[in-house]
């Protein structure tokens, strides 16, 4: 028999209601991959890491996430469009109904946690129907020592039924898919969909309302690094703005690059692993991925070069959203554990297309807590030829899709942490300088770099800074290793009176998606709007 084999186990999740399953328990990377591999459903790559289709879905499907509205839900969640509601009772219903789908299956069981500040521990048991998704769940969450295995005690569950198609006239869902969750029960119902992403996405949402409304800690959609002074630095930013870039810093050590919380005293990761857009993924351009990308690795939705086994990256002829996982350790300079101290620094990254924002600015606390609800950046329309003014694109918190409270919760933490712990925020623009797209430059990512390292390192403490006209927001004047005239983005612009009007439509903008949260904002948050015309 093979080791796989001698870890079969049968009637050992009679707890789920699951009786007849043949279930693998904890298995390794190397085994869960062969058994994908043996299945037929995952091919070896050049690299040593093996590549999935997720199928229909490449991506999340925010229309088919629910959380079941009941005692514990129905007076904290901001319900609406991103935060759908879902029927205690039909929960049930298709609960059960998953259950017995699961029932008479090969089923992979995995054993893990979120946080890796052991105060806020919450442990999760994973069953997939899939090897590979239990693959993704092992790269992805963190993992517990053979003695933790042994005393292994879940708070949460997830139910991973790619497979399973709901019948949305009877079981209460949109469509065939859904991923549900359920906070008085600690479950999260995920079928219909093999895209590994809703799993640490379920987790991630679950956390999102958990440790600000029970245990005072900011849950964040952010990567987080530390300097070898201990100093930590948070980033922010939409997909596109350079957060994966930024974060991974050689002179410094990656705490995680998406998922973290901010207790009192910790920056601290939930996740165990990274899960990174591969889409032009080269040695050149991202060389830390790209040399993750290796056995025990989990390449999604890609293509290979014709004839070989050799992936090509630059191939999205499945989806845009390829993507690898792996866990953290296969990246060279991290945090061991995955936590820092209190930040210093926190950014804010934008992609601002219009060419309005400057590089780098200093926010107040009403503006940093503004400018967090808003999550802006600005993409390029290039739907259709000759298509190219910008589209603006926001997304409160950094991270709509996953969070359950109410915006301006996660914004009065981030305001109250910033004064306790005296930390910087800064709003900095990786999109357009001299004219919108087509016209201006993208600001070069030597530039940005600068900056950044110029933050970190106290270097714009004591220089100048006068205040934009219709944002407020305070620019440098100077900074190490910038020309002095970009940092301010009207002396780029030959026309000025067409910036100030471009400056003013943004704003306008600005203020047009903040009436939504205007009437839960504080008044701090409030005078900190741009002025638009």
């Amino acid at each position: 028999m093979t080791e796989t084999g001698k870890r079969a186990k049968t009637a050992t999740i009679t707890d789920l209601g699951i009786n007849n399953a043949t279930v693998f328990w904890n298995l390794s990377s190397k085994e869960l991959s062969q058994i994908a591999l043996d299945k037929g459903q995952a091919k070896i790559t050049s690299q040593g890491a093996i590549a999935i289709n997720t199928g229909e879905f490449t991506g999340r499907s925010p229309m088919d996430r629910f959380i079941v509205k009941d005692e514990v839900t129905k007076n904290h969640v901001w319900w609406g469009d991103v935060n759908q509601s879902f029927d205690e009772n039909k929960f049930d219903q298709l609960h059960k109904k998953v259950i017995n789908y699961l029932d008479d299956k090969e089923l992979y069981v995995r054993d893990a946690y979120a946080c890796a500040d052991l105060k806020y521990k919450m442990n999760i048991r994973v069953v997939n129907e899939y090897s590979w998704s239990n693959l993704f769940a092992y790269n992805m969450f963190l993992r517990p020592n053979d003695e933790e295995i042994q005393n292994f005690t879940p708070e949460w569950t997830i139910l991973n039924a790619p497979g399973f198609l709901a019948d949305p006239k009877l079981d209460g869902t949109r469509k065939h898919n859904f991923a549900i969750l359920n906070f008085t029960k600690k479950i999260i119902l995920i079928g219909g969909t093999g895209y590994t992403g809703e799993i640490k996405k379920g987790i991630f949402s679950a956390l999102n309302f958990i440790l600000p409304h029970q245990k005072n800690v900011l849950s964040m959609h952010c990567s987080a690094n530390t300097g070898e002074k201990g100093d930590t630095a948070i980033f922010f930013g939409l997909s596109g703005t350079g957060k994966t870039t930024l974060s991974a810093d050689p002179e410094r050590n990656l705490i995680g690059d998406d998922e973290h919380g901010w207790s009192d005293d910790t920056v601290f990761n939930f996740e165990g692993g990274c899960y990174a857009k591969c889409i032009d993924l080269s040695q050149e351009k991202e060389p830390d991925i790209y040399a993750a990308v290796k056995e025990g690795a989990l390449l999604e939705n890609i293509s290979f070069k014709d004839g070989t086994n050799i992936v090509n990256y630059e191939d999205y002829s499945i989806t845009q959203n390829t993507r690898v996982s792996y866990p953290i350790n296969f990246i060279k300079n991290i945090s061991t554990p995955s936590l820092g101290k209190n930040p210093k620094d926190i950014f804010f990254l934008t992609a601002d297309a219009f060419g309005v924002l400057p590089p780098v600015s200093k926010l107040t606390t009403g503006q940093a807590m503004f400018h967090f609800i808003s999550g802006y950046t600005a993409k390029v329309a290039g739907t259709e030829e000759g298509v190219t003014e910008p589209q603006t694109t926001f997304s409160a918190c950094f991270g709509a899709p996953f969070m359950p409270l109410h915006p301006t919760k996660y914004a009065e933490m981030l305001g109250e942490r910033m004064k306790k712990h005296n930390v910087n925020v800064w709003l900095i623009n990786t999109g357009w300088s001299g004219g919108v797209y087509g016209v201006g430059e993208r600001i070069p990512l030597k530039y940005t770099r600068a900056m950044i390292t110029a933050i970190l390192n106290d270097e714009l403490n004591n220089v100048q800074f006068k205040t934009h006209d219709i944002f407020g927001l305070n620019m440098p004047t100077s900074c190490p290793n910038v020309p002095d005239k970009i940092l301010s983005p009207k002396n780029t612009w030959e026309d000025k009176k067409e910036y100030d009007n471009k400056a003013s439509e943004l704003a306008n903008a600005f203020n047009k998606n903040f009436v939504q949260f205007s009437a839960n904002a504080n008044e701090e948050i409030l005078k900190a709007a741009p002025k638009g015309k």
